[in-house]
């Protein structure tokens, strides 16, 4: 698939991972729409690259099918990359007993039914499409992480939410086959993104410092980097690929 001329869209696109591969893949000349829920960054970031904001709830069916009906006004919707997730942490078992079930379900339904959400609609606009010349009609990408692999202790939602991100990938890809849609889940590891921007600098030193190699904290560009690979190698599809240096994450 190629990014040139092509249309794009990016759940989450206004900060982090979502920001950089925006930014990289307007860069390599497709049209970018950046869809988020905060609207003033994803219009600054879209200003920026030349695109268009969206503003997008992944977990809201109407507000994903709006966005997707905007990007596919300028053309046959080629690309959909969601970064959009949250991290918030939690113990099955707090100070007071049982941790309310309600905060599990926030971080599910946001990274498990959110990616779902807009794999559904954007895969259904893109088999709308007609194909390229090799057939192609789409390519969507899902961020996991490797917390999907090696949850940590506290991290119960976010890894069954991730967890079933890379669950999703291979019937998603065979489903998705026959019309000619790529599905791929990319699982970062520590990526030095807003969330860790707040730490002081000897912490992310420390964070940075336990991957193997490069003994540091990835960079947004490098998730962008590697979704534009995604999008380019046709053979890559039902496949969930780790960013993370080697990483295997300890217990705590």
């Amino acid at each position: 698939m190629r990014t040139e001329g092509s249309t794009a869209i990016v759940f989450g696109g206004a900060s982090g991972l979502g920001e950089a591969t925006a930014r990289h893949l307007a860069a390599e000349g497709a049209r970018v729409f950046v869809a988020d829920l905060d609207a003033d960054r994803a219009t600054t970031v879209a200003e920026e690259i030349d695109g268009l904001p969206v503003v997008a709830d992944v977990t809201d069916a109407a507000s994903v099918a709006s966005g997707l009906a905007a990007a596919t006004k300028l053309g046959p919707l080629r690309i959909c990359v969601n970064c959009a997730g949250i991290g918030t942490p939690g113990r099955l078992i707090g100070r007071d007993g049982p941790k309310p079930l309600e905060s599990f379900a926030k971080v599910i339904e946001v990274n498990l039914l959110g990616t779902i959400n807009v794999l559904r609609c954007a895969a259904a606009a893109m088999a709308d499409s007609d194909p390229d010349e090799a057939g192609e009609r789409g390519v969507c990408v899902n961020t996991a992480s490797i917390a999907a692999y090696e949850g940590q202790v506290g991290q119960i939602a976010y890894a069954a939410s991730k967890g079933g991100v890379v669950a999703v990938t291979l019937p998603a890809a065979r489903e998705l086959a026959p019309l000619g849609v790529r599905v791929v889940t990319i699982a970062p590891g520590l990526f030095d993104t807003p969330m860790m921007a707040g730490l002081p600098e000897a912490a992310r030193e420390s964070l940075g410092g336990v991957v193997p190699f490069p003994a540091r904290l990835a960079r947004p560009a490098e998730y962008a980097e590697l979704v534009a690979a995604v999008v380019a190698n046709p053979m890559l599809n039902g496949e969930v690929i780790r960013l993370d240096g080697a990483l295997r994450m300890a217990p705590r």
